[in-house]
């Protein structure tokens, strides 16, 4: 099975490569413009010249049967319309966030042979999250906080905080009725942004501050005077009474903890299968974020 790999950067490197290096009956290919990077990377997963490639049309040439997308966000959509349009079933770690009805349409330009997925594959991208299903959720509270990067807004929403957005509609018990946005920017850079999905019984509150402090991922379900905590996806914290802690075990690899290795194995055997994907829930985040994108500028013309 000839996969691709379309950019090396920190995600590619850190969470995908190391489990498409090691897949049996996978043969690699690796793209990138930066030659020096190409060699260090593929270096590392000893791959011959045959399966480096610098552009993009050489990478095609090879009769894929899948790729992963991992370019720059704002280059996704070209990438991503070149793969549908070679037939090429593709993953992308986060919706395209511009141009997508060209992406919708290559997609179908060649009877459905082209097919793009993403993270939002059972099981959860990520597995503590996944644990909070079987938890009363009347109300969720997810935090990604970081330390001194406030950043433009667009940016900030479509690349980072679109996490937060996608969990908690994975979450939600039901319908959402109301979104409301809260946002504080100075300069043109989104300090702190707090987004309210509410519905019959329920409220999931998604909180991100760039300049909190501390560098943290922590989500709480509670309802029925229980609550879970996932504290930096790798402890489960039940309380009742007293607090019960669950942690990942020591050896358990970053790509697992953070479900990649899950979704990567699953998205190939749906592409071995011949299984369509529909990417019409990645598109409802990101229809979602675009909606934040819109509230938090209006809000910051009306400063």
């Amino acid at each position: 099975m000839k996969v691709g790999c379309i950019g090396l950067g920190d995600i590619a490197r850190k969470a995908y490569l190391p489990v498409l290096g090691g897949l049996p009956g996978v043969e690699l290919h690796l793209q990138t413009r930066t030659p020096a990077t190409l060699a260090e990377v593929a270096d590392g997963l000893h791959l011959p010249a045959e399966q480096r490639h610098t552009d993009l049309d050489a990478l095609l040439a090879q009769n894929l049967d899948a790729a992963f997308v991992h370019a720059p966000t704002a280059v996704h959509p070209e990438i991503v319309t070149r793969l549908l349009e070679a037939g090429v079933p593709t993953y992308v770690d986060k919706p395209p966030r511009l141009r997508t009805r060209r992406i919708r349409a290559a997609g179908t330009a060649r009877g459905g042979a082209g097919r793009v997925a993403r993270g939002r594959l059972q099981p959860a991208p990520r597995p503590g999250y996944a644990q909070c299903l079987d938890h009363p959720r009347e109300l969720i509270l997810m935090q990604k906080n970081r330390i001194g990067l406030p950043e433009e807004p667009r940016a900030m929403i479509l690349d980072d905080f679109i996490h937060i957005v996608d969990t908690l509609r994975f979450l939600v018990p039901g319908p959402v009725e109301d979104v409301t946005v809260r946002a504080r920017t100075q300069d043109g850079l989104l300090h702190h942004l707090v987004l309210q999905l509410s519905g019959d019984g329920f409220t999931a509150l998604g909180v991100m501050n760039r300049l909190s402090g501390s560098v943290e991922e922590i989500l709480e379900v509670s309802g029925q005077d229980t609550k879970r905590q996932v504290l930096n996806l790798a402890e489960v914290v039940d309380h009742k009474g007293q607090p019960t802690v669950r942690r990942r075990g020591d050896w358990v690899p970053v790509a697992r903890q953070r479900g990649i290795e899950q979704v990567v194995l699953a998205f190939l055997d749906a592409v071995r299968a011949g299984k369509v994907l529909s990417a019409r829930d990645a598109l409802a985040t990101h229809e979602l974020c675009e909606r934040v994108v819109r509230e938090v500028a209006e809000r910051s013309a009306a400063a």
